[in-house]
């Protein structure tokens, strides 16, 4: 059985009511939800503030999809939806400082303030991209997506979103090599 004959029969029982199923899918398919997500916002707090809030919409719009076959595809167009309006509506935050509070809990709170610096500066250097590049290195090394499945999503060809992939990463590495001095971490 195909996952979109599962994923009709999922929505299904979810319309009627088994959130068992609407669970199913979100199971199914957060992993993907995410990727979209953060491919556009570039943060992880808002990709899963994104997410959440597409799974929200869905649930409340289950009704309205017309082809329960093509679940992945509609839920993927309200994250990109929900990504785009949140990048119209707020600037991306600014990382948090690690304060006493947080760090009395951590055994090593300079390995904490380590993993906050690097996750700003990977967040920093694809906020600097393009938006087809960020997010198809998003979609590709984070989300574990295919070619095939990135082109047919962003509606681009498999030998572009390759393209997409090899500019991203050459970009990537002269922002975050202090070496090739393009990346200034600014304090």
């Amino acid at each position: 059985m195909s996952g979109e004959q599962d994923d009709s029969r999922l929505v299904a029982r979810a319309r009627l009511g088994d959130a068992a199923a609407f669970d199913q899918l979100v199971r199914r398919h957060y992993r993907a939800a995410y990727a979209v997500a953060l491919s556009l916002l570039g943060r992880q707090a808002d990709a899963e503030d994104a997410c959440q809030e597409a799974w929200l919409r869905a649930l409340e719009r289950l009704d309205d999809l017309r082809d329960p076959h093509s679940f992945r595809g509609w839920l993927l167009q309200i994250v990109r939806h929900g990504a785009l309006n949140l990048i119209e509506s707020r600037r991306l935050r600014a990382v948090e400082p690690l304060d006493d509070e947080r760090a009395a809990g951590v055994e090593d709170p300079r390995q904490d303030l380590r993993i906050v610096r690097t996750r700003a500066r990977l967040e920093a250097a694809l906020a600097r991209l393009e938006p087809a590049p960020r997010q198809v290195v998003v979609l590709f090394d984070l989300g574990g997506w295919s070619h095939r499945e990135i082109a047919r999503q962003l509606g681009i060809s498999e030998v572009m979103s390759r393209q997409h992939l090899c500019q991203a990463r050459r970009r990537l590495r002269g922002l975050l090599d202090p070496g090739e001095g393009e990346y200034r971490h600014e304090p």
